[in-house]
């Protein structure tokens, strides 16, 4: 166990020092979407190019593995709406409950973190877990949350911005180019390749900063409106616990039943449904008018109980 920590420590260490650099006021609130744009579109892009394009291309169109990420994904966000969607919490806040219930932190902090403790294997189950996440899982909760005010309309509507986003998010076209790059088995040219190099390496402590940061500017913005815990801790038990759990049960169905998922794939996905919540989900929340600081409380929260039941979750499995 102990060298289980010795591993995770460092990850969740930066995200605490981006936190209190925040908190502290060290790092201007005003310098956090600066730093997260480098992230975003220069740091993280490049990182997961450079996974793509050193995964063998068949390792990256794992249908197996899609299809039990994916319906895992839908299981939570159906069950997490049923479970909180009451009273006071309507369509929109319900819809991105579930989604940070069902979005893990893979970008940010899963896809190196599973790099660094199973290796290079580890890349290419995480990045279809992502890829299903940014298109499906969260252009279904966007639909979703539109569903108080203006009924199919409004869920049209949002589908469509939801479809935009996805289009000027420069982290799935890295993973496709990376892919392309991986099937054509193409290398880019030295100099570009080290300037690629430089920027993947910088990718993993500044995004894990990143949401340290992220994460106390959103705690700072909401001071005052705090969401009741009962509002709170049923969602970090359904991303921390109910998700790996599902995803366990569902991948073992799946080997059951003949499909080709291996045991590593599904170690792999089911430690991707143990990270803690994906913290882009409050900027949504935001952008949307839901309630962003009981999204961003969420978020918090599983990310400090992750400290503990992630490497609980490696030890069960590995």
């Amino acid at each position: 166990m102990l060298q289980i920590f010795a591993v995770t420590f460092p990850f969740f260490a930066l995200i605490a020092a981006g936190y209190l650099a925040a908190r502290r006021r060290i790092l201007p609130i005003d310098a956090i979407p600066g730093l997260n744009v480098f992230v975003l579109y220069f740091a993280l892009p490049c990182m997961l190019y450079r996974f793509g394009a050193r995964t063998p291309i068949d390792k990256l169109l794992d249908g197996s593995v899609a299809l039990v990420w994916g319906v895992g994904a839908l299981l939570v966000v159906a069950l997490t709406l049923w479970a909180t969607r009451r009273g006071r919490i309507g369509w929109n806040d319900g819809a991105f409950g579930a989604l940070v219930a069902a979005f893990p932190n893979t970008g940010f902090m899963g896809v190196p973190l599973l790099a660094t403790l199973l290796g290079s294997q580890a890349v290419a189950p995480a990045i279809i877990s992502m890829i299903l996440d940014m298109v499906v899982t969260s252009s279904l909760c966007i639909a979703l949350s539109r569903l108080d005010a203006a009924g199919e309309s409004g869920a049209r509507h949002a589908l469509g911005q939801a479809f935009r986003g996805m289009v000027i998010n420069p982290l799935p076209w890295s993973i496709l180019f990376g892919a392309l790059a991986s099937a054509l088995q193409f290398t880019l040219p030295g100099p570009l390749d080290v300037t690629v190099g430089l920027l993947a390496d910088a990718a993993s402590p500044a995004a894990l900063f990143t949401i340290g940061a992220v994460l106390a500017r959103s705690a700072l913005l909401s001071k005052g409106r705090r969401a009741p815990a009962g509002d709170v801790l049923p969602i970090v038990a359904a991303k921390l616990l109910l998700h790996p759990l599902l995803v366990y049960a569902l991948g073992r169905a799946a080997i059951a039943l003949g499909l080709p998922l291996t045991d590593a794939a599904l170690t792999v996905i089911v430690l991707v449904a143990a990270l803690p919540s994906a913290s882009n989900v409050s900027m949504l929340a935001e952008r949307f008018g839901a309630d962003s600081g009981r999204i961003a409380r969420i978020i918090l929260w599983t990310t400090v109980a992750a400290f503990v039941t992630f490497p609980l979750a490696v030890r069960w499995l590995v």
